[in-house]
Order: C-alpha cells, then sequence, then structure tokens
C-alpha cells in the first residue's frame, strides 16, 4: 500500500564502479569529497558541485585508491579536518590515509597514500571513528575488543586503550558529537558508552539492553542529547541522556521488515522549533525510511514517518545510509548496496 507523506526520496545519481558489494560511505565534513569503500579491497573517492534551485549536485569519480587490503574494506571514517581518511579492513588492520602535496606546477593534489598502518586487532576489523576534536581514533572488531587510538601529528598513533567490554563480535563505534563519549555496538545485543577517567584509563559507564538481536550501527543526534541504534531486530531504538552518565530507551522505530543495518541521523530542515532532525534508516528489506522526530513539551518523542523509498538499490540488501553533514547539503544522503553501488538521494517535500 502506497503512504501519504510529506516528502518525496529523489535519486540524484548512480555510483557504480566496485566489483563487490559496496560496505559504507562518509562525506567529507570540510570537502565536496565522499568516499565508498568494498568488498573489493578498494575505496573510490568522489567530488561534487553545490546544488543550485534549478539542478542537484553533481558527482564525479576522482580517484580509486586499491589501499593495499588483503581483505574487505568494511568501514571509512574521515577525520574532522577533512584531510585524513581511515580504513577498517576484515584483514585487522587500519589504513590512514593522506592525499600528497602536488609537485611544482602540477596545479592539483598528488594521490592518496597511505601515512600509517594501524595493527593490534586479532581479526576482522568492523568499523573505525573519529572523535570531534580529531585527536583520537576508535576502531573495533570480531575479536570483542574496542581500541582508542591517540592522533599525534606526523600520522603517529598510540594506543591508549583496549577495551574488552563485550562478550561478541563489535559492529560499530561512533564518537559524540561534541564530547569525548564514544559508543559501541555488538552482537552481543548491547550498546556500551565510554569516557575517559584521567586518573586510570577508559572504562564502560554503562551498558544499553533493550535490543533482541546484534546491534549493528549507531548515530548520535547533531547536539548529542540522543543516540540512535540500528539492530537486527527489525527495529531502530532512540536513547536519551537523563542524567551526565545514565541514558535510557525512549523510542521504539518500527515497521522495517528485516534487518535493520544502518542508521544516521540529520540536521534536517524540522518543522518545528522542538524538531531533532531526521533519521534515516536501511538494511535487509532495501527500503529506505526517513523519519522526523521532536520533543514535546514533557520532554516525550514523537516521531513522524515522512519519506519511504522501496528498492533502493533495486532487489539488494542496502548496508548503509549517511546523510551529508556539511551546511546547504542537509537534505542529501548517500546509501551503499550488495549491488557494488553508491547512490545519492536527496528529500524534498511533496508526494
Amino acid at each position: 500500500m502506497e503512504l501519504d507523506l510529506p516528502y518525496r526520496i529523489d535519486s540524484i545519481q548512480e555510483l557504480p564502479g566496485h566489483q563487490d558489494r559496496a560496505w559504507h560511505v562518509a562525506w567529507n565534513p570540510a570537502k565536496p569529497l565522499l568516499a565508498s569503500c568494498s568488498a573489493d579491497k578498494s575505496v573510490r573517492m568522489y567530488s561534487y558541485t553545490s546544488p543550485t534551485n534549478s539542478s542537484p549536485p553533481a558527482f564525479s569519480h576522482i580517484t580509486t585508491i586499491p589501499t593495499g587490503h588483503t581483505k574487505t574494506v568494511r568501514a571509512v571514517a574521515w577525520a574532522p579536518s577533512g584531510n585524513t581518511l581511515a580504513t577498517a579492513s576484515f584483514d585487522a588492520n587500519i589504513g590512514v590515509w593522506e592525499q600528497e602535496e602536488a609537485e611544482e606546477g602540477e596545479g592539483r593534489k598528488g594521490e592518496w597514500e597511505c601515512a600509517s598502518l594501524l595493527e593490534g586487532h586479532e581479526t576482522e576489523c568492523k568499523s573505525v571513528a573519529y572523535s570531534s576534536s580529531g585527536t583520537l581514533l576508535a576502531s573495533c572488531s570480531r575479536d570483542k575488543t574496542v581500541w582508542i587510538w591517540e592522533v599525534h601529528p606526523d600520522s603517529d598513533f598510540e594506543c591508549m586503550s583496549v577495551l574488552m567490554e563485550h562478550s561478541q563480535d563489535v559492529k560499530c563505534v561512533a564518537w559524540h558529537p561534541v564530547e569525548e563519549i564514544l559508543a559501541s555496538a555488538s552482537y552481543d545485543d548491547t550498546i556500551k558508552m565510554y569516557i575517559d577517567d584521567p586518573s586510570d584509563d577508559w572504562f564502560c559507564f554503562t551498558t544499553l539492553t533493550g535490543h533482541s538481536s546484534t546491534v549493528w550501527s549507531l548515530a548520535w543526534s547533531p547536539k548529542g542529547s540522543y543516540l540512535a541504534s540500528a539492530s537486527d531486530d527489525k527495529t531502530v531504538r532512540i536513547w536519551r541522556r537523563v542524567a551526565e552518565h545514565k541514558w535510557e530507551c525512549a523510542l521504539v522505530l518500527e515497521g522495517n521488515e528485516r534487518s535493520v543495518y544502518s542508521v544516521s541521523w540529520g540536521t534536517g530542515k524540522p518543522s518545528s522549533s522542538s524538531g531533532l532532525g531526521w533519521v534515516a534508516a536501511v538494511g535487509g528489506d532495501g527500503v529506505v525510511r526517513v523519519w522526523e522526530l521532536s520533543e514535546n513539551e514533557d520532554s516525550t518523542l514523537r516521531h513522524k514517518l515522512i519519506a519511504q523509498l522501496p528498492n533502493a538499490h533495486g532487489v539488494y540488501d542496502v548496508n548503509s545510509v549517511v546523510w551529508c553533514p556539511r551546511d546547504g547539503f542537509e537534505d542529501l544522503f548517500a546509501t551503499t548496496g550488495d549491488d557494488g553501488a553508491t547512490r545519492i538521494w536527496r528529500i524534498q517535500p511533496g508526494p
């Protein structure tokens, strides 16, 4: 049954090229660049133009990084500066990539080179994320651990902490948008949150339970008062901060027909001052769903499904969804799928 929703999702561009499933995509926070990664062990890089009232942005493939990883590249993450890209691979390593300075007279920067290779995980790395300050990098693995690395000048990294709180494969790590709070999601159905004890070490200060199956993905709200989680149990849960170190489930978003693999929280264009932005989720049913979230006067949450798109990647699973974080691009998001493609979408008012 076709729903009567206030927004539609328009296809802007399909970016093919990967030779195997495309796992993840990351928007550069400072520059018009987009990076996707794949089971084909490569990263594809795209540049894009600014949208106008009459035309959407246009995306162009600018380079492919072979990476040298010996297995699938599962996730990519940009540093806040936009100058560094990290890759998490099933070969248990994390690559750190920087663009070489151009030769004199070349007129543009050179190729992306591996500036550092971070080793230590025992098996597949599933996710990697930079803190908002860019001074910390987190990684997680099938080995059940979360590692926190300190970022030093000249692409030097030091492991500050190895956290062994999860009892199973750790699927995702995500930093709070302002504070140095790290969240991780796992095959053990839980979400862990960590902070640094200046006199000792990083530690888990809370465990969020409620999902009945694997938690695949995490996304903080733009101001960091909420956290969204996507699960194999076909739901997206919204967790609210109720005290400095206390979080509770405030909302469960249902309607997904299969596992939810990825969730992303964008600023959107909320229809009221109490708006909290837009939450997008994708997964095994191939449908993109977008909800608008807002707060009632009593601080309870209300939600509204504002847009939905079936068969986003044809018959294939959709593996990730990511809103563009740059000002002026709030209505853009990207998805990746088992078809090997990255697709760019724009959410617009109207049926």
